[in-house]
């Protein structure tokens, strides 16, 4: 915050002495009119008159030329004073460019897997508008200026000054609209608003572009034009790479809208192309680890200016089935948390790991996005033994492998399909308790064993079962012997099946177990450590308790 209120204050100071020069500017081409028109005037009178007034005339001239030189002196200071303002501008558009916007477009990447929200586009688009209206204003005040230079005094060297400062202008005003270009959303499939930059080919995804310097005049000036892996060639893609041609219209012009210049595409669907040759070679990459660009050729044509542009979104995954969907997010996961090169679609090539502690961001991320509640360090602690063995001792630093990470290992599940399955029974079927924080979740058995061997009898925790396929959830409890031994037990796993039929919390209110002289009881009292189960989820059963239901 304090080097954006820095940077704001230098934006404001720029504002102020373009201003200021300005004024000053105005006020020498006022001077500037009275004493050309007396020398006019006294040319042509030394002209018609060579006698005694000659002394009276060459006084004459001298004054004049004093204000000449007074002028001149007033020139060079304004053009000294144009040109610190156009380094304070130099200075600016660096900390835009090469500091506040990759910061931004970082952001947006973690933003676009499920990350803290990227900061708004309003302030940069505000620093860009502004720097880019004071380098108008400053090259028409430059030239003024030439023309004042010139009309006062021919072959003047400030004139040489005042073209130089010109041209670092206008190269300053066009590095500035360069990169005023960016994807303020990312490619995404309306279906699927949460898993942005994975595409199923004949399925309409949306891209917006927004051009950070908004002049009013430059509205429908800017007409954009989208293709898919521009520059994508056999020789960087090893052969057999997929490519694709968008479907929809793909031209569009930016316009005004609630403030900003932008151009949404909304409609566009993709549709493989394949030739004999792509049959016959075959990819090293799996479907979901080929990446792919949406390339965007912006022209500005505008009178004195006429300038291409260009942007790219990241790098995104298509898909062919939607089965195919978890993988590509894990994929694109991946790709996104070491921030790398945007142009690099041959990453997974061979991708580098991660460290246990970026997963660990990753993982949390993936829950708090869709749900109120993230993952604590207990939860993280057990799929950190999951993932790396209980050796690791959940090391930070510990590195992660991408195959480790996503694919099955010796007819186990993989990693992050077993997380993302779990996700997915909590989105559709857990996730008011999951909120409410009433899911344990992700804790072994043993562990589970643990926490409940000196609770009350009755006590029970929710925990994901860690073979279930497509995701399960599992009620263990704690229950005392005819011996006065202490003992838990477990249910079967619930998967999205069951949880279709009958909600979590009616299975909670109604399970039964046989009990002594073949009478059915309820085990679950206790939520751990220590809550009712009636109060802990008597607002989600579908109907009141029974009578002579156990309940506290």
């Amino acid at each position: 915050m304090e080097e954006q209120k820095l940077l704001d204050n230098r934006v404001k100071e720029l504002k102020n002495r373009v201003q200021e020069a300005e004024q000053v500017i105005q006020d020498l081409e006022d001077q500037q009119d009275e004493p050309n028109c007396k020398r006019k005037t006294l040319q042509s009178q030394v002209q018609a008159e060579t006698n005694a007034q000659t002394a009276q005339d060459e006084s004459q001239q001298e004054t004049m030329m004093v204000v000449h030189v007074k002028q001149h002196r007033e020139i060079e200071i304004i053009a000294t004073e144009l040109a610190q303002v156009l380094m304070l501008v130099d200075q600016i558009q660096f900390s835009l460019i090469s500091v506040e916007l990759p910061e931004w477009k970082q952001k947006q990447q973690m933003a676009c897997i499920g990350g803290p929200p990227n900061a708004c586009l309003d302030q940069l688009q505000s620093w860009f508008t502004t720097v880019a209206e004071c380098l108008q204003q400053t090259r028409q005040q430059l030239n003024k200026l030439q023309e004042l230079v010139v009309f006062s005094y021919d072959n003047d060297p400030i004139a040489v000054s005042v073209s130089t400062l010109q041209e670092q202008a206008l190269a300053l005003f066009t590095n500035l609209l360069t990169n005023s270009i960016v994807v303020e959303r990312q490619p995404c499939m309306p279906i699927h608003p949460q898993r942005p930059l994975v595409l199923k080919m004949g399925v309409q995804f949306t891209v917006k572009l927004r051009m950070l310097v908004f002049l009013p005049e430059f509205s429908r000036q800017l007409k954009v034009q989208a293709c898919f892996d521009k520059d994508l060639t056999e020789k960087n893609t090893n052969h057999g790479y997929r490519r694709f041609k968008i479907l929809g219209s793909t031209t569009k012009l930016m316009e005004e809208s609630d403030g900003s210049l932008t151009a949404e595409f909304r409609h566009l669907t993709l549709r493989e192309q394949i030739t004999a040759g792509d049959i016959l070679n075959k990819s090293r990459l799996l479907i979901v680890e080929q990446l792919h660009l949406l390339n965007f050729d912006i022209h500005l044509n505008h009178p004195g200016l006429s300038i291409d542009l260009m942007t790219t979104t990241l790098p995104l995954v298509v898909i062919t089935p939607m089965t195919q969907l978890s993988q590509a997010w894990a994929a694109v996961l991946w790709y996104n948390m070491h921030c790398t090169d945007c142009q690099n679609v041959i990453f997974f090539l061979d991708p580098p790991p991660l460290t246990w502690g970026q997963v660990v961001s990753v993982l949390s991320w993936q829950f708090s996005g869709f749900t109120q509640r993230g993952l604590d360090a207990d939860q993280l602690s057990m799929l950190a033994d999951r993932l790396l063995g209980p050796e690791a001792q959940g090391n930070p630093e510990t590195l992660v492998s991408w195959s480790k990470f996503s694919k099955p290992d010796a007819g186990r599940l993989s990693f992050w399909s077993w997380i993302d399955n779990t996700q997915t029974l909590i989105r559709r079927y857990l996730l008011n308790i999951w909120n409410d924080g009433y899911i344990m979740g992700f804790i072994t058995e043993e562990k589970a064993k643990t926490l409940l061997v000196d609770k009350c009898p009755g006590t029970f925790l929710l925990r994901f079962s860690e073979t279930c396929f497509s995701g399960g959830i599992i009620i263990t409890w704690v229950e005392q012997c005819q011996t006065g031994e202490l003992q838990t037990h477990s249910t079967k796993s619930y998967s999205n099946a069951d949880l279709n039929t009958v909600s979590l919390p009616d299975i909670i209110q109604n399970y039964t177990v046989m009990a002594v002289e073949n009478i059915l009881e309820s085990p679950l009292h206790y939520l751990y450590p220590d809550i009712p189960k009636d109060a802990a989820f008597g607002c989600y059963y579908s109907s009141l308790p029974k009578e002579g239901t156990l309940h506290s």
